[in-house]
């Protein structure tokens, strides 16, 4: 069942983004076209970085549990379950930062 929800919300999350980030300018945008045009980058954005926010706690909270876990287990390998973790966090964390950087991008594009 997680697998399923995680792939849809992958699923979602790229397909809103892409939306926003492919769509063509135009010469001159209508009044009420501009204005729709930014509600789908704004909302595009709010879910790129909402959705990133929420996996990325998720999978950090379960890599330090797992850890944390190992240690408890086997007090003795804590040094060498702390490094892989620490490594494993910042990956997590950079995927997150990159779902910051592109909501910057699409927010970006509302005029």
């Amino acid at each position: 069942m997680k697998k399923i929800i995680a792939g849809a919300a992958g699923f979602l999350s790229t397909a809103l983004i892409s939306v926003a980030a492919f769509a063509q300018e135009g010469a001159a945008p209508a009044a009420a076209g501009a204005g729709q045009n930014n509600a789908v980058y704004a909302m595009s954005a709010a879910f790129a970085i909402a959705i990133a926010a929420a996996f990325g706690a998720i999978s950090q909270a379960k890599a330090a549990a797992a850890a944390l876990e190992g240690i408890g287990r086997n007090p003795g390998a804590a040094g060498k379950v702390q490094t892989p973790m620490i490594i494993a966090l910042a990956l997590i964390e950079s995927l997150v930062i990159y779902a910051l950087v592109i909501a910057f991008l699409i927010q970006g594009k509302i005029v």
